[in-house]
């Protein structure tokens, strides 16, 4: 009867952990697919850049930022069911280096492989389930290096690229890139905001001791970065292209750093609540064989005859005093005080008297 719910309950118990223990695994192997993301990213705004300048051939980054995802998808892409998004994305950025024509094709095949990276960056928060996290700190730090730095990376570029491009068509293809080069500045301004803010918001609420000192430095160097290649832009003017190229080395730096910084931490918090699940795990083990044990022990106590209840003992038939009936001492007895024959036995007074009366 005692075994029996609590089997039950520690049967729901250790489930329960046990599923959170799958879900802490599966969000780490998340923010590691991330992490080999954010090179990609970046490479991507380079080679981007590269190809509008005329350069043919892809930057080495691109080739490493390829590998790193490759082997991580590798190894993850059957568990986070990436497999066939980075299939599609790889075959899309091999074939960048076919790309020919005018500097709008090629800027525009760039920008559907940008926005299939980011739609991997998606998927690896939807299929690791970063994305429904319960935890505040985690959910706003995986919104930042999921969601807003990539974009901020991605607008950052594509304003930089698009200014220089304003700047050198001619009236009609400048008609057609400034809508475009405007929704791109304020882009900038609206992802770089929004990691701004779930950054600021992962810090107001979170157990970790040194997320806010590696964020700050982290983020303000990305901002300065951001800045530098807007004022570079100089949107409604001339850009200035020496000045966009060293932000955009700044800014490729910054990313790398503060990518870095925040998949540390998530990685880090998430080790603490695997630590605190396997500390819950423990204590439900040991509150199992603490009950077994103790019916166990209840199930002996029987055996051994410890508190084996005495039963008055019951006077014999053969020395009941004769003279004692069933309503108390008899008068009429004269033998009072005589051992009352048992059963079968004969009597030798009334032997006596039979013998008297022939």
């Amino acid at each position: 009867m005692i075994l029996v719910p609590a089997a039950i309950l520690f049967a729901s118990v250790w489930g329960t952990i046990s599923d959170k223990r799958d879900d802490a695994q599966r969000e780490k192997q998340g923010v590691e697919y991330i992490s080999a993301l954010a090179p990609l990213v970046s490479a991507l705004a380079e080679a981007q850049s590269s190809a509008l300048a005329g350069v043919a051939a892809a930057p080495g980054s691109l080739n490493a930022a390829v590998n790193g995802v490759a082997a991580v998808d590798q190894r993850l892409g059957d568990e986070l069911n990436t497999r066939d998004r980075w299939t599609g994305l790889n075959q899309k950025i091999d074939g960048l280096a076919k790309v020919t024509g005018n500097p709008i094709a090629v800027f525009q095949a760039h920008v559907e492989v940008t926005d299939l990276a980011l739609a991997l960056y998606d998927t690896v928060r939807d299929n690791s389930e970063l994305v429904r996290d319960p935890d505040n700190d985690i959910s706003h730090l995986q919104q930042a290096v999921a969601v807003d730095l990539p974009e901020s990376v991605v607008q950052v570029s594509r304003m930089g690229d698009l200014s220089q491009l304003v700047a050198r068509a001619d009236d009609k293809v400048r008609a057609q890139l400034t809508p475009q080069f405007g929704a791109a500045v304020e882009a900038v301004d609206s992802s770089v905001s929004e990691l701004t803010d779930n950054l600021q918001a992962a810090v107001d609420d979170t157990t970790s001791v040194s997320l806010s000192g590696n964020l700050v430095n982290g983020l303000d160097s990305f901002r300065r970065g951001v800045e530098s290649l807007t004022r570079g832009a100089n949107p409604g003017g001339t850009p200035n292209a020496a000045t966009m190229a060293t932000a955009q080395s700044q800014l490729q730096t910054s990313l790398s750093n503060l990518s870095g910084i925040v998949t540390r931490e998530m990685t880090s918090l998430l080790d603490d609540r695997l630590d605190s699940l396997d500390n819950e795990m423990i204590v439900a083990l040991a509150a199992a064989a603490a009950a077994v044990l103790l019916v166990a022990a209840a199930m002996m106590v029987p055996l051994t005859g410890s508190g084996r209840r005495i039963l008055p003992a019951i006077p014999d038939e053969g020395t009941r005093d004769v003279n004692v009936g069933p309503t108390g001492p008899d008068p009429g007895r004269t033998d009072a005080g005589h051992r009352a024959p048992a059963y079968g036995e004969a009597n030798p007074t009334r032997r006596e008297r039979s013998g008297a009366l022939r």
